[in-house]
């Protein structure tokens, strides 16, 4: 084996000289390469991914993420210093640092399934850098990761003989969907972990080029990677918390946005991420929390892991409780009853729909027998009903055929709101779209069935508005979903 000589001094890349490369063209890897290419229009950005037809829609004028704002950073970049291909090996062989941004999905298979994050895609990453590469490179984990993974991307680096030398950073992502751009152009922090001082140095100066070095936060490999798993694991747990207390507010005739807003006032607390809801989704939350999870279990740390454990239970129940609270409103009925859903995407602002609340209580809804029409602005068709198929899908791959049936006979795609709500018994908001709130209600209050119900999941509409329209509605935390609740 050859090992990576880690005692060797590198010295820094001249800016004008450097070139960087980065392996998969997703949510992540898309948008950061895009704005690094925008700040530094000398340096030629490389974005390589296997999936062609994903590399042929970065490559157009319909781009394969929605994101505000991406679409003009990729046009200023694409064509002068940022290209997107499926040639990998050519993009390892002439970069000086190589980002690797691929998924790493939670295990369905397997030691650890259900937990532990698959890393097989980082392995093989890893495996063809090392095949690929000459001379030296700066190897940057983008991904999300379990803690230590860069030891093991190190070994793999040295398994090939080729005379190549390599130095690992972490660099983990803290972009939120829907504002990605902003939080690339003006980050809380960026934050570089490394063992080499010099490449640490040379990725800092990269960010350096729009973002103060007072932002920039650098530390050990280890540190790195746990901060990301930690920080998602934070915010988790206040949407969690609050979700619980949206339960509590309902038996007790509390208001959950009061409550909110009181303890937000708080300076000790602070007003982020207490806003209840049917829960949080997105690629990161649950998989990084089941991630810290195994992580401490194979520790030995149980109590650590039963701790965090309960975020992710949590946040299953505040979905089922909602689907339950809609059928059991409906006259604990919801059979061959249709029922509008707005809104798929996990939040606004994005077309990703990865662990969203909508999916489950979509499936939870069309097990009870219900008729969905759904409308979302930015997710196809195509996208909901792969998710449907995939969210009754068992962890054996197993899916019956009264589930593909449902999927295929119980669901329709409407072309707007007022579609989806014609001749409905209710509507479920389940996205915090903005053009929600700027709907005629009226207009959708005639054209549905009596009573007209309406389960607002993300408390974005005026329930007295709503009231006094003759809407029956029921919002998360308010306590008019107990008093309105017919009994069993």
């Amino acid at each position: 084996m050859c090992d990576v000589n880690e005692n060797v001094s590198f010295p820094l890349f001249r800016l004008k000289h450097m070139k960087i490369c980065c392996i998969g063209a997703g949510y992540v890897g898309g948008p950061t390469m895009a704005m690094i290419a925008k700040q530094c229009p000398d340096i030629p950005v490389h974005v390589v991914d296997l999936n062609q037809e994903r590399i042929d829609a970065w490559n157009s004028d319909h781009l394969p993420i929605y994101e505000p704002g991406l679409d003009e950073v990729v046009k200023e970049a694409r064509g002068r210093n940022l290209t997107f291909s499926t040639r990998v090996d050519d993009a390892i062989q002439e970069a000086d640092i190589i980002f690797i941004s691929v998924n790493t999905p939670t295990k369905t298979f397997g030691i650890g399934a259900g937990r532990a994050a698959n890393l097989e895609f980082i392995e093989k990453c890893a495996r063809q850098i090392a095949k690929n590469a000459k001379g030296h490179k700066i190897v940057v984990e983008k991904s999300t990761l379990p803690v230590r993974t860069a030891e093991a991307v190190k070994r793999i680096l040295s398994s090939e003989c080729s005379g190549a030398t390599f130095d690992v950073l972490s660099n983990p992502e803290f972009l939120a969907e829907g504002t990605a751009i902003d939080d690339l152009l003006n980050p809380d922090r960026v934050l570089i972990g490394g063992e080499s001082e010099d490449a640490i140095e040379t990725l800092c100066s990269v960010y350096a080029r729009w973002i103060s070095r007072e932002q920039i936060l650098t530390t050990n490999l280890w540190s790195s990677e746990l901060s990301k798993l930690t920080a998602n694991a934070f915010l988790a747990q206040r949407v969690s918390s609050i979700n619980a207390m949206s339960a509590l507010c309902e038996e007790t005739g509390a208001d959950i946005d009061e409550v909110a807003r009181a303890i937000g006032s708080d300076s000790r607390i602070g007003p982020k991420f207490l806003k209840a809801s049917v829960g949080f989704g997105g690629s990161c939350f649950q998989k990084d929390i089941l991630n810290l999870v195994y992580l401490c279990e194979h520790f030995g740390l149980r109590e650590v892991a039963n701790y965090w454990e309960q975020v992710v239970v949590m946040n299953d129940y505040q979905k089922r409780r909602f689907s339950e609270d809609i059928v059991k409103t409906m006259f604990n009925t919801v059979s061959d009853k249709k029922i509008g859903i707005w809104g798929f995407a996990f939040k606004k602002d994005t077309n990703d729909t990865r662990e969203s609340a909508a999916i489950y209580i979509c499936r939870d809804l069309l097990r009870e027998r219900a008729r969905l029409c759904i409308h979302d602005p930015r997710v196809p068709e195509k996208q909901i009903r792969q998710e449907l198929l995939l969210a009754c899908t068992d962890m054996s791959g197993h899916l019956t055929e009264k589930d593909r049936w449902l999927v295929e006979n119980n669901i329709s795609i409407a072309n707007d709101c007022y579609e989806a709500a014609d001749d409905a018994h209710a509507i479920a908001v389940l996205t915090e779209w903005d053009q929600f709130k700027a709907l005629d209600f009226e207009k959708v209050h005639a054209s549905m069935h009596r009573p007209s119900f309406l389960f607002d999941g993300r408390n974005l509409l005026d329930q007295a508005a709503m009231d006094a329209i003759g809407f029956e509605m029921h919002s998360i935390g308010k306590s008019s979903n107990r008093k309105n609740r017919p009994s069993s």
